[in-house]
């Protein structure tokens, strides 16, 4: 995993700020992109995922840019300007949102990029733990609806329903699955 690109979406109007977090998230192991106002990085967003984030506070409007996106899978990390720091942090964590003060120095912000990092590959791991429960509990819906199916047409038991669709999965070399939507579709 040390030698994936991360891919980097920059949302600021501040020149120094991009130019600054250009110079330190660098080609091979960034892939940054740099957007100045909130629409064309809302259009981003919805065209790609990105690994992290960084949004600048920008009066506030980044606050909400960052809010509005964090159901998404990227790591999200808020430049806050110092004296806000407390209130956007507390406001913006229930929602997964790092933040890092405004102006910031660069071993701080180097830190806090590992730190996202760390997390994104955490977020991908639960992903994947989550879609494989989602086909599997997508997998039992469909064998329980065919086990019905055939309780009420085949009048068999729940425990004959069941075995059926087991020896014919192992008998015809077909996944469960694929046996009980072929019997969804013969009783349906």
């Amino acid at each position: 995993m040390a030698s994936d690109i991360h891919s980097v979406l920059v949302v600021t109007k501040d020149i120094k700020t991009s130019t600054l977090i250009s110079a330190m998230l660098v080609p091979p192991m960034f892939d940054v992109i740099l957007a100045e106002d909130f629409n064309e990085a809302r259009r981003l967003c919805t065209e790609r995922v990105f690994n992290i984030v960084i949004v600048d506070f920008a009066d506030g409007e980044g606050t909400d840019f960052a809010v509005d996106i964090s159901s998404c899978t990227s790591t999200i990390l808020l430049l806050a300007p110092t004296q806000f720091f407390d209130q956007l942090s507390y406001r913006v964590e229930p929602y997964g949102i790092l933040t890092i003060t405004s102006p910031f120095d660069q071993f701080y912000f180097y830190n806090m990029i590992k730190i996202a990092i760390a997390v994104q590959y955490k977020v991908q791991v639960l992903s994947s733990q989550t879609i494989k429960l989602k086909e599997k509990m997508e997998e039992i819906r469909i064998v329980n609806r065919a086990k019905m199916l055939l309780m009420q047409n085949k009048e068999m038991s729940e425990q004959e329903a069941h075995r059926f669709l087991e020896k014919q999965a192992m008998d015809r070399s077909m996944k469960r699955i694929a046996v009980a939507d072929e019997i969804i579709k013969t009783y349906s």
